[in-house]
């Protein structure tokens, strides 16, 4: 049996419409920000203390939107599910890379739209759910 992570996440964009993205130190697959919550604390306090600390960007938990939560395959741990709550925040944003974040990369919505692949090493979180989704909710 595989063992399960839960993680908040939360989708963040530029004002290009392009989806943010970072690899970590140590780690080859890139996904959005977010983690693990601490002891008591809710998914969306979670999320926007972890958009805060991997790349600078400061949300209010009030201000995000739930997108929904899904289960998919951890991008950098062995046999490993994450059951991942994912926002969105509002309006656009930079983000600046923390000392944990080894590479920020944007994500080119529209080039998906017009049939371009996903780059090849986004986590599963995003190929499966995330980027479905956000292709729906564009049509």
């Amino acid at each position: 049996m595989k063992a399960r992570i839960v993680v908040s996440a939360v989708c963040v964009f530029d004002d290009a419409g392009r989806l943010l993205t970072f690899r970590k130190r140590g780690t080859s697959m890139f996904m959005h920000p977010g983690g693990k919550p601490e002891a008591g604390e809710t998914a969306v306090h979670a999320a926007a203390r972890e958009l805060q600390e991997e790349v600078g960007i400061v949300v209010d938990p009030r201000e995000l939107e739930l997108m929904g939560v899904w289960i998919a395959d951890a991008a950098n741990e062995a046999a490993t599910d994450i059951e991942a709550t994912v926002f969105t925040a509002p309006g656009t944003w930079t983000a600046h890379p923390s000392a944990e974040i080894a590479e920020i990369r944007w994500l080119d919505l529209a080039a998906l739209d017009r049939g371009a692949p996903p780059p090849a090493d986004l986590a599963p979180l995003l190929t499966d759910h995330i980027l479905p989704e956000l292709a729906a909710l564009r049509r």
